[in-house]
């Protein structure tokens, strides 16, 4: 085929990477801003794409077929609400030709297990790391369908997937509140503290605990205890807090991993009947007897199931963008009830 006539129709990715001289791979490198492309290469495909007028498209996916995989990036495996979200992922691929193909992330906050997974030429992908950038994920969601599970944009080219934070973080302090509590840390990541994306799920939940705590008139009392990912780290945190008096009524914790850290912590140090706990996910070990823990679902298989069925309605034509809301829920256990009454 002439250079003439692939300008008649839309070029393609293949018409771009015939035109540099170089690999679909790499031309896809160049759109999604990845790691390890040289500059040679970056302002040749550039150069190509230009005098194409290549515009990025999911169709360009359909010249090589579908790969019947389904990527799935998630943040770390020590989650368990991380295993709801699988478990309903793999219930949407029951009956058809699908796989999923499952992608821990790297120290670059996701992208390398994103690039990773998008190299492998999945068909799709769900992103579940909050930090990846917003504009990057754009660019991607030009080469392959993307769905972000957790944050909320408002995305022009890729869909989302979210539990309403602000509804699930209100139940917890009206509750906590309503049992007559005053002092209460919210146990957070260090990440949300901090965190630059609008739509981070943990930044939601902490400024939404603080503007609760204000309207009930007890900020004051509202501390915010940062801390890292794990349950190892949570642990550690709330042990240097129980350090110190007087111990706080009650803690809420971002998510149940880190709820569990703190229940370590505070049975470690015979605290578990004065400190109220609850956590976020309601994870399987939350129902466990033995822990008994009070936490917010967010229904994570629902989530999962709705990402993928999204996916697959991407792939099967679908170009306008969509945001599910998951409604989260409180269940309330053993680990949480009115505070001591010296308190």
């Amino acid at each position: 085929m002439s250079q003439a006539s692939s300008r008649r129709r839309s070029a393609t990715i293949q018409d771009v990477a015939r035109a540099a001289g170089v690999s679909r791979a790499a031309v896809s490198k160049v759109i999604r801003d990845a790691a390890g492309v040289s500059p040679a290469m970056r302002a040749k495909v550039n150069a190509a794409i230009e005098e194409l007028n290549y515009r990025p498209s999911v169709a360009a996916r359909s010249l090589r077929g579908a790969s019947y995989t389904l990527g799935l990036e998630v943040p770390h495996l020590g989650n368990r609400f991380l295993t709801q979200i699988v478990d309903g992922a793999m219930q949407a691929l029951a009956g058809t030709r699908y796989q999923l193909v499952i992608a821990p992330a790297d120290g670059r906050q996701g992208y390398g297990a994103i690039e990773a997974l998008a190299d492998r030429q999945v068909d799709g992908i769900v992103v579940i790391s909050p930090r990846v950038d917003a504009a990057w994920l754009e660019r991607l969601a030009g080469t392959v369908p993307v769905v972000m599970l957790g944050r909320h944009d408002r995305s022009a080219h890729y869909d989302t997937v979210v539990g309403d934070d602000v509804a699930g973080t209100r139940q917890v302090t009206d509750y906590l509140l309503g049992l007559g509590h005053r002092h209460i840390v919210h146990l957070t990541e260090d990440a949300a503290v901090n965190a630059s994306q609008a739509g981070n799920p943990h930044a939601l939940r902490l400024r939404a605990f603080q503007d609760a705590m204000e309207a009930a008139g007890r900020g004051h009392r509202a501390q915010i205890l940062g801390t890292g990912q794990t349950e190892a780290s949570a642990r550690a945190t709330v042990t240097a807090l129980l350090g110190e008096r007087p111990w706080p009524t009650a803690l809420f914790a971002s998510h149940d991993q880190l709820a569990l850290g703190a229940l370590a912590a505070l049975v470690e140090h015979d605290a578990a009947r004065s400190v109220s706990l609850v956590g976020y996910d309601n994870t399987d070990l939350a129902a466990h007897p033995a822990i008994s823990l009070t936490s917010v679902d967010q229904r994570g298989a629902e989530m999962g199931q709705r990402a993928v069925a999204m996916l697959l309605e991407r792939i099967g034509g679908r170009t306008e963008p969509q945001h599910h809301v998951v409604t989260p829920a409180l269940v309330v256990r053993g680990s949480s009830g009115p505070p001591p009454l010296e308190a």
